[in-house]
């Protein structure tokens, strides 16, 4: 496993010219995606004093922000990044679901899909920060609306049936699950299409068997397959018992300032458009070949939130026009490599990630 910048280049700048035209192409992809949407407030004040009524700080409000969050996060993503998106999901009918709604519909995203729930609220997470006069912004509290109940099942099988009516008119089909009750067994039933399903899922992956990619972080792949990652020999075996868990094509592991690994199901032809792999292993009746990639950004990273979401977004999209595995995983690094540059949920954009490749060609 290598992190060293420098040993990567030469397979990045032979790919150069062909993930230019994958990123070019980006715009015809068509993504239906499916997940936990989140508002993610920000609420800002000023601290003027403390409280006579208790020991807390009292703020002069200035300014509230809201973006999307949790699987409204990748949602948002791939539509900057200049997919036609279509998203299917859950909002409280409450201002915080009206709100979300309005920035997906000023990104040209098509909201036909999301269903309102009036037993629950939007999931929402408002963070409340302060700061004095010249100094910097600090969070003081963070303040989380959701239920732990599940939708109804008429609500369940409404969007089961609007996910199953769509699959065919897409190039592909996101799964973003955080935990927050969208994708029941049945929307996931009709959402896992072999060849066509990327999975983003913190826990219980086996639920979605037979998914093309999965792209679980460093903790959830311990979780998943129940031993530390802590080494090439364990990272190998990981990623051949997160293919056999799962009956994907694809595993991604990201693994934070050490970059990430691919791992792609072999039956003996050879992957087009990818360099030679960095290490292979046969299981059973296939052969499992692997990918380690460096991180392209090690010193300028402010904050990582929704980092993940970012790599799935263009990971997705590059699948959709053609890329293999692993130029869809470079794309996706070089994607989170710009977002974690900006605090809080960030996007990116196809212009954004060619000027950054080219100044690391350049290099």
């Amino acid at each position: 496993m290598t992190n060293d910048y420098s040993d990567f280049l030469p397979q990045l700048r032979a790919s150069n010219e062909q993930l230019l035209k994958r990123l070019d192409c980006f715009d015809r992809a068509q993504v239906l995606a499916i997940g936990d949407l989140t508002l993610d407030e920000f609420l800002t004040g000023q601290v003027e004093r403390i409280s006579r009524e208790a020991p807390v700080l009292i703020l002069r409000y200035e300014n509230t922000r809201q973006l999307p969050g949790g699987g409204a996060n990748a949602v948002y993503n791939l539509a900057k990044l200049g997919g036609k998106v279509k998203v299917a999901g859950l909002v409280g009918k409450d201002d915080q679901g009206k709100a979300l709604c309005s920035i997906f519909e000023a990104a040209g995203i098509d909201t036909a899909g999301i269903l309102i729930d009036s037993q629950r609220p939007t999931v929402t997470k408002t963070r409340i920060s302060g700061h004095a006069r010249q100094s910097v912004t600090q969070q003081i509290v963070r303040v989380d609306r959701k239920s732990d109940e599940l939708p109804d099942l008429d609500l369940q099988l409404q969007l089961s049936d609007y996910i199953r009516q769509q699959i065919p008119t897409v190039n592909a089909v996101v799964c973003s699950d955080y935990g927050d009750g969208v994708l029941t067994n049945l929307a996931i039933e009709s959402a896992v299409v072999p060849g066509k399903t990327i999975v983003d899922a913190q826990t219980n992956l086996q639920r979605y068997s037979g998914a093309l990619l999965f792209t679980p972080n460093l903790p959830e792949a311990e979780q998943a397959v129940g031993y530390a990652i802590k080494n090439p020999q364990t990272l190998m075996q990981a990623g051949r018992d997160l293919l056999n868990l799962t009956q994907a094509q694809k595993i991604l592991i990201t693994r934070g300032e050490e970059g990430m690994s691919l791992f792609e199901r072999v039956n003996g032809e050879e992957i087009k458009n990818s360099p030679s792999p960095t290490s292979t292993c046969e299981n059973g009746e296939f052969a499992i070949q692997s990918w380690d990639i460096p991180p392209f950004n090690k010193t300028d990273v402010f904050d990582v939130t929704g980092a993940g979401d970012t790599v799935v977004a263009a990971m997705t999209l590059a699948l959709c026009v053609g890329a293999s595995g692993w130029e869809a995983a470079v794309l996706g690094n070089l994607a989170a490599s710009i977002v974690v540059r900006q605090f809080g949920t960030a996007t990116t954009t196809a212009d954004e990630m060619k000027e950054a490749l080219k100044t690391m060609i350049a290099l």
